[in-house]
């Protein structure tokens, strides 16, 4: 069997980072861990090639060989996953599709043309399709009705069927599923609430692959909540230490955990140990009252400001994920997170209005409410919320836009970058020396003479450098690389500004318009009468 491996196109998101990728001539951030994954279950000597369509497109001659195309994707593909479907259809092949998005809502995809829904963890779907494909069966869906499986038995992701050169960072998965119960959250929903880990002989392995294929760069460990079975994972930074040490510190790695973290010592002694040098946290909202509505309470319990200041000083880089819009919230939240992310001197702060993601108890609270507008949801920052709001939306909206353009204007977030990195914890690791990297040096410069010379934030630039090579020298590369990462904010910002705009104009225009329509029906009724 000739498959060939379609991963859709991300719109621009917070992530996508175009103009710092374009810096150190990569194309996407992260590979498509899922698909590697599939084509190492799926039986072997079959053959696979894999278009990665962040990268490029997929040739004539690939959809020539193909006989099947499986593609997968989460809901802010959709889009683009839709359309592959179509174009794959319009040239005979069977499709195939999984992940996220259509295990959540499988009726666009089998609209759009899918032959084969291959739904929930592919560890056990994956064979179910396999048997049907053998027994001549031309379509299908696959469910693992609630069943979980043991990820122990996960094979090493086919990291060979890459083009690693177009990616920043590669990805490792640890663990799936979170212990919380966020009622926004879809990783339980997805997942499970029982984190189910991989063996640390498993995850040496794959970086063995990954050595082996020559990578030296970043690993992000893609898992939800890194830490929710902190002793198994304590297993596993204990042997990755090792494992560092023996092969020089090849990789350094940042992931996702919650903010327990910080009353974790061993644990933070263990990461920073590893290599790891950056760690996101779901913050949230500073509001203690909307954390409890949404039953985020594990954010509820010490304080969030002195939590990050431990992570921060033990060596760890936070990036902390906000939201806006929480039943009950009162009016300034926007100011409220700004004034939090300033405190804690967070540089990276994802920030969004809050979704309705399908079947997660928060969407099925509001489709009971009758307060759903739109049943999909998505992730993006440039989207409206897609349910009716506690609060009147424009209020939030403008609090959302505002909040957003604050956080990375260019020298308010050179300012908290600088403070960041004047408290953070030397790196304890020593990685084996390399080779000059022209493109790092050539991408230097250009940060230089944007943020150095050309802008506004000249002479705040140079003072605040000086500092830190004076101060806490052995950060500066990382703190320079994260000064760089505002060239994608300050482009990502306006257009967060002009698509929320642009949708809030058309909401308002179609809520006056429906006014309009209410006010003059009874005079319609008058007349006929």
């Amino acid at each position: 069997m000739r498959v060939l491996l379609i991963y859709p196109l991300f719109p621009k998101t917070f992530w996508s980072y175009e103009k710092i990728l374009e810096l150190v001539n990569r194309k996407v951030l992260l590979p498509p861990l899922g698909l590697i994954t599939v084509a190492a279950i799926l039986p072997q000597e079959w053959e696979f090639k894999l278009v990665d369509r962040n990268i490029r497109e997929a040739t004539e001659a690939e959809w020539e060989w193909a006989e099947l195309v499986i593609l997968s994707g989460m809901i802010v593909q959709k889009q683009d996953m839709l359309d592959q479907i179509q174009e794959a259809k319009r040239r005979g092949k069977r499709v195939a599709v999984g992940g996220p998005y259509p295990t959540s809502l499988p009726a666009e995809p089998e609209a759009a043309g899918a032959d084969y829904l291959v739904l929930d963890e592919g560890e056990i779907t994956l064979p179910l399709f396999v048997q049907a494909l053998a027994a001549g069966e031309r379509s299908g869906t696959f469910t693992a009705n609630g069943e979980k499986p043991d990820v122990t038995h996960t094979p090493i992701p086919r990291y060979d069927l890459l083009e690693l050169n177009a990616y920043d960072s590669m990805s490792i998965q640890f663990s799936r599923g979170c212990p919380f119960q966020c009622e926004f959250c879809d990783i339980i929903v997805l997942y499970g609430r029982k984190p189910r880990t991989k063996t640390p002989q498993q995850v040496l392995a794959e970086l063995e692959c990954l050595y082996q294929l020559g990578w030296r760069r970043s690993v992000f460990m893609v898992d939800d909540n890194f830490i929710g079975n902190k002793r198994n994972v304590k297993l596993l930074l204990k042997e990755l230490k090792v494992w560092q040490q023996e092969h020089g510190y090849p990789f350094h790695f940042n992931t996702e955990a919650s903010v327990d973290l910080a009353q974790d010592e061993e644990l933070l002694d263990l990461m920073v140990d590893c290599y790891f040098d950056a760690v996101f946290v779901g913050i949230e909202t500073p509001d203690e009252a909307s954390l409890a509505l949404t039953k985020k309470y594990q954010n509820t319990r010490n304080s969030l400001t002195e939590a990050i200041d431990v992570i921060t000083r033990k060596g760890l880089r936070v990036m902390a994920g906000f939201i806006i819009g929480f039943d009950g919230e009162t009016a300034g939240a926007g100011d409220r997170i700004v004034q939090f992310a300033e405190a804690t001197a967070i540089p990276t702060t994802t920030f969004a209005m809050l979704q309705a993601l399908p079947h997660t108890a928060l969407w099925h609270r509001l489709q009971k409410e009758g307060r759903l507008r739109d049943k999909d949801g998505t992730i993006n920052q440039t989207n409206l919320m897609n349910f009716v709001p506690s609060r009147p939306l424009p209020e939030i909206a403008q609090e959302y836009i505002s909040a957003f353009w604050h956080l990375y204007d260019p020298e308010v977030y050179l300012d908290r970058v600088y403070r960041c990195f004047l408290k953070m914890g030397p790196p304890r690791c020593k990685p084996a020396a390399k080779p000059i990297d022209w493109v790092e040096i050539r991408a230097l410069l250009i940060v230089c003479w944007r943020q150095g010379i050309k802008r506004r934030t000249r002479w705040k630039f140079w003072f605040y450098l000086f500092k830190i090579l004076q101060q806490n020298p052995q950060v500066w590369e990382h703190y320079i690389a994260v000064c760089a990462h505002n060239e994608h904010f300050l482009e990502y910002r306006q257009i967060v500004k002009d698509q929320i705009e642009a949708q809030l104009a058309e909401f308002i225009a179609t809520e006056n318009a429906e006014t309009v329509n209410q006010a003059l029906a009874p005079a319609e009724c008058l007349k006929v009468a």
